[in-house]
């Protein structure tokens, strides 16, 4: 590989880890559209562009979101019960979701994954909470519930904490509580997902060396060997920077990377 894209996904890598920690998202509404686009000029098939950057973002999240579930659990910011209830969905949720993504072409899970992320600018830019209105439903209820958000983020390679956290927030939980939560859930639907995509993708012809199922793991490594660390920079960044700010212009940023995208995948 040739070093121009070594320091490419470094880069990706610190950007990630950063925004993960100073605004408290996944890394997969940066790193899908970008990873789109760079495997696109390595020339990577562009039947399989789409699949292959949904798994490789799952798989570079999966150390980013142990560093983060430590972090609030250190903090006591982790409700373990939830977490334990709504990993059997989330994990069948997650896994399920790779295998109907590695039959939708790349055309479709490019639009599908535009319309989600427009969706979730919309959330930041009008900063739209949920009102706590109910209680948390039983453990087959949670796990249900993750079943459904599970299925979502394999589809858009996320941690889940744009569905997640609604649906703490909106069951009553502390938003501090809700968004340390998320973060645990983040692990399960990051293993169950690249695990999926890679298993989905085993055998494909065509693909790049360095390259098992649907996941390309230099790539991985070298985003991950950075996000690691610039996530803790990212969190405590947060405590002066205007993080409201910071949110609308993150916002904007998301809107034009799936444009990007689209033009990518849909121009061929």
């Amino acid at each position: 590989m040739d070093p121009i894209w070594w320091l490419a996904y470094l880069a990706l890598g610190g950007v990630v880890g950063i925004f993960a920690g100073l605004l408290g998202v996944g890394g997969g509404g940066i790193m899908v559209p970008i990873l789109t686009s760079l495997f696109a000029l390595q020339g990577f098939p562009h039947d399989t562009l789409v699949h292959v950057a949904l798994g490789t973002s799952l798989a570079a999240i999966v150390p980013t979101s142990l560093a983060s579930l430590r972090a609030h659990h250190r903090r006591g910011g982790v409700v373990w019960p939830v977490v334990r209830s709504i990993t059997p969905g989330i994990l069948v949720g997650t896994f399920l979701g790779t295998f109907l993504a590695s039959h939708v072409p790349t055309s479709g899970l490019a639009i599908f994954f535009a319309c989600f992320m427009a969706f979730v600018s919309l959330q930041m830019l009008i900063n739209l909470k949920p009102q706590p209105s109910r209680t948390l439903p039983g453990a087959w209820g949670v796990s249900g519930v993750g079943l459904g958000i599970g299925g979502i983020s394999a589809l858009v390679a996320i941690g889940g904490g744009s569905l997640t956290v609604p649906f703490l927030t909106w069951c009553n939980v502390s938003m501090r509580r809700a968004i340390g939560t998320s973060a645990a859930v983040g692990l399960p639907i990051a293993l169950a997902g690249a695990i999926g995509y890679l298993i989905n993708g085993w055998g494909e012809p065509g693909l790049p060396v360095g390259t098992l199922g649907f996941v390309y793991w230099p790539a991985v490594i070298l985003m991950a060997s950075v996000s690691f660390f610039t996530a803790p920079l990212g969190a405590r960044l947060a405590h002066r920077l205007p993080v409201s700010a910071l949110k609308r212009i993150f916002a904007f940023v998301l809107m034009a990377l799936s444009v990007k995208m689209l033009f990518t995948v849909l121009s061929g």
